[in-house]
């Protein structure tokens, strides 16, 4: 809303013929210096935490294959389907033994409760209260094995439909349908892209900072940083390189980042102090980069700068062409109407 009754103010000014009224109404910000991280920039290579090659459980001819490379699965959705003749009858085995065996078991049961009624009345002997006893805990042992069978025919069962353990994109397939899959065979495989991390190649000598401060972020292909959520540092060092394996956790659905990417990654080693403007203020053209600089005597210029790394999320270092102290336009459009209407009237730097 600011921005936009600046530039209807800037508009009427110029209307009216006063560029000083103009200048005047002008949005700007005070290059400032400002206490930063120091950092160090690396490269990085992005990859997936979550990476998966799901494998056959059970035996079973390929029947049906539901997606493919490059397709996304949902948790839990079904990938494959082997043939699973041999594990519906293995199951309905496994459940009629548990009828059997439930029904032999409400058996037992019912005999003990007589036996034991009539123990109790002396209408029966111990031995008989003893046989009853043993076919009550023989039946028990029978349920119970006949359990065991039903759960181990039903996970047999489960595993001839193949699911994917967390949504992701599948990378790679490795059978055919038709194919009969024994247990341990590759099926497929693919990775998560919501949880990534970056793996950075560190010199030994900045190890013992790094592992001091323990901060990094990530600069995104759009210009924007994240902050990494942790680090981890390997405690080994690459023979041939005398390098440091390190990661970078980055948070949860992190856009615009896939694995594979190369990206710059800067580690902090300590604080500084910088010149900072805000990003809006900054203009890239071509190859250059600038900022139109707003004087106390109401005069615009626009001024080469050489910028350096963001800060924080709104602001950009400048490494020179600014002093601290200087005001800049942060609406280079309407800065630039007012330099053009300044040099058309004659008023030069």
């Amino acid at each position: 809303m600011m921005r936009f009754l600046g530039q209807l103010l800037f508009s009427l000014a110029l209307l009216s013929g006063s560029i000083s009224t103009a200048v005047a109404e002008l949005e700007t910000a005070t290059a400032n210096k400002r206490e930063t991280a120091r950092e160090f920039w690396l490269d990085g290579d992005v990859e997936a935490i979550n990476r998966t090659t799901l494998s056959a459980q059970t035996q079973g001819q390929v029947e049906e294959i539901l997606f493919d490379v490059d397709d996304f699965v949902e948790a839990g959705k079904v990938v494959i389907r082997l043939k699973n003749t041999e594990q519906q009858a293995g199951l309905n085995q496994a459940k009629a033994d548990r009828k059997e065996a439930a029904a032999r078991l409400k058996e037992a049961q019912d005999d003990f409760k007589r036996t034991k009624d009539l123990f109790s009345r002396k209408l029966t002997s111990q031995a008989q209260l003893d046989k009853s006893t043993a076919g009550l805990k023989s039946a028990r042992a029978r349920k119970d094995a006949a359990d065991a069978r039903l759960v181990q025919a039903t996970e047999q069962f489960e595993y001839t439909r193949v699911k994917a353990p967390y949504s992701g994109i599948v990378t790679q397939r490795h059978v055919e349908v038709g194919e009969v899959a024994s247990p341990g065979q590759k099926l497929m495989s693919g990775i998560s892209l919501d949880q990534l991390r970056v793996t950075v190649d560190m010199p030994q000598s900045l190890i013992p900072v790094i592992r001091e401060q323990g901060k990094a972020r990530v600069l995104l292909p759009s210009g924007e940083t994240i902050e990494g959520t942790g680090l981890t540092i390997f405690p080994f060092a690459d023979q041939g390189s005398n390098t440091f394996k390190v990661r970078v956790d980055l948070p949860d659905g992190v856009k615009d980042l896939f694995p594979g990417m190369f990206v710059k990654t800067a580690f902090v080693t300590g604080v500084k102090e910088e010149l900072v403007v805000p990003r809006e203020a900054v203009v890239y053209r071509s190859e250059v980069t600038a900022v139109y600089v707003v004087k106390k005597d109401e005069k615009i210029s626009f001024r080469h700068i050489r910028a350096g790394q963001p800060v924080g999320g709104e602001m950009l270092s400048v490494i020179a062409g600014l002093s601290p102290g200087e005001s800049v336009a942060t609406d280079p459009v309407a800065a630039a109407a007012l330099l053009k209407q300044q040099l058309a009237e004659g008023h030069h730097e």
